[in-house]
């Protein structure tokens, strides 16, 4: 069986920066296995900008920001499979794949980074009353059509949810000649980022309507209309509130949730908020050696965050070949890095869930990043963190939204004060 120090499964934004960053870390046995004809995921298909202020310092649009990790990579000599769909990972790190050209094959890895991203929920997730007629496309969908494919989805469009897709398609299908009559969002705040809403739908006079959800769907071979009405607190239809809007096509909006059949299949243990694993100070799983970075991981906002968060994955897999290079790959390799209690963080008070999840302080970082998003609209508040009892960080935020990511910053140095830490809490206090 072949072995390789660390295998990447996914070769978008995450995997490819997993990649480089563990090559340029001194790993030189690096393989990537994408199952696409390509390398860059989603990226290829974004074809507005808006990518790369924080990575590269200068707007760009997501095939661009794709060319220049896919550049590093052939520059760095990686090895990439494309077209190729990886069945099963033991949780001894033996990875199943499978090709044309080679059919299924088994390797042995040291290490794994997950960076499968993350799929959009379908309207079977959702119950919508109606018919099942052509004309209803996830966002997603809807956008590799028309940037990738060279189709037109529809002329007269209603879009459900406010995700960042559904925004951005709203302006794409505009552009492209397309009425897009209203933009409908159960929640009582939009999904997606502000600049978005506001160069998006705002610039076009597309409307948004929220605490308002589709509750018929009408046409039999093709969609003829829809019916939109208002929700109550519990996201119930209130009656009377009833709207018709005649439209050939419904885009679903409606969240995205991270791929991860083949950390399930592993054994890993997930975050029932995220549906992504459970990882530490070094981005690495409930099973040693194997790591998890980008939308497999949570879903992000902004893809630099991704390339920032496989980066540091990819130098901290190097780091456990590295310092697993004197036993044998697999379970008996598992146990050699420091193992003092760690410590857990506790998302409470607004905030849903934290990325990571412990705490290693020995094994850390002088500085952390810790990614969270909350769960309602807070204006005017602070984001506070405590020590077990004792709060520490008190940072004032104009405004927070489920929609956008928030990070906070912990110091190595000042953890080690609190020799005995047991728990960090982090949560929303009104001002």
């Amino acid at each position: 069986m072949k072995a390789y120090d660390i295998v990447i499964i996914g070769g978008g934004p995450a995997g490819l920066a997993a990649a480089v960053s563990a090559r340029k870390n001194g790993i030189d046995s690096v393989l990537v296995l994408e199952r696409d004809k390509e390398l860059g995921g989603i990226l290829n298909q974004c074809i507005h900008n808006g990518f790369g202020l924080h990575t590269f310092k200068e707007e760009l649009t997501g095939p661009e920001y794709a060319a220049r990790f896919i550049a590093q990579a052939k520059e760095l000599h990686l090895e990439y499979k494309r077209n190729t769909m990886v069945m099963e990972i033991s949780p001894e790190k033996v990875v199943t794949y499978m090709n044309r050209t080679e059919g299924m094959q088994q390797i042995q890895a040291k290490a794994v980074v997950l960076a499968m991203g993350c799929r959009e929920r379908s309207r079977g997730a959702l119950n919508i009353p109606g018919y099942r007629p052509a004309g209803i496309f996830s966002a997603g969908t809807a956008q590799r059509l028309v940037n990738m494919e060279g189709y037109m989805p529809g002329r007269e469009v209603v879009i459900l949810g406010s995700g960042d897709i559904g925004l951005i398609m709203a302006r794409r299908m505009t552009l492209e000649g397309a009425k897009v009559k209203v933009v409908s969002e159960l929640m009582p705040y939009s999904g997606g980022l502000k600049r978005n809403i506001v160069q998006c739908l705002d610039d076009y006079g597309i409307p948004l309507k929220l605490s308002h959800t589709v509750i018929d769907i009408r046409g039999k071979e093709r969609l003829e209309g829809v019916t939109l009405a208002k929700v109550d607190e519990g996201g119930k239809p209130v009656p009377g509130t009833e709207e018709d809007y005649t439209c050939d096509t419904l885009l679903l909006s409606v969240g995205l949730i991270p791929e991860n059949e083949l950390s399930n299949g592993m054994g890993i243990e997930m975050n029932r908020v995220t549906s992504g694993p459970n990882v530490n100070e070094s981005l690495e799983t409930s099973i040693p050696g194997v790591f998890a970075c980008g939308n497999v991981l949570h879903v992000h906002d902004l893809v630099d965050f991704v390339s920032e968060e496989a980066t540091a994955a990819g130098k901290n897999a190097a780091e456990y070949v590295r310092q697993n290079s004197g036993a044998a790959c697999g379970l008996d390799g598992r146990e050699v890095l420091p193992q003092k209690a760690a410590i857990e963080l506790e998302a409470v008070a607004g905030v849903r869930y934290t990325v990571p999840k412990t705490i290693n302080v020995e094994r850390m970082t002088d500085k952390l990043t810790v990614r969270f998003r909350v769960g309602a609209v807070y204006k005017n508040c602070y984001v506070s963190v405590y020590f077990d009892e004792e709060r520490v960080i008190h940072k004032k935020r104009p405004v927070m939204a489920p929609g956008e990511m928030e990070d906070i910053r912990l110091d190595k140095a000042k953890l080690l004060e609190y020799p005995d830490l047991k728990k960090i809490t982090i949560q929303i206090e009104e001002a």
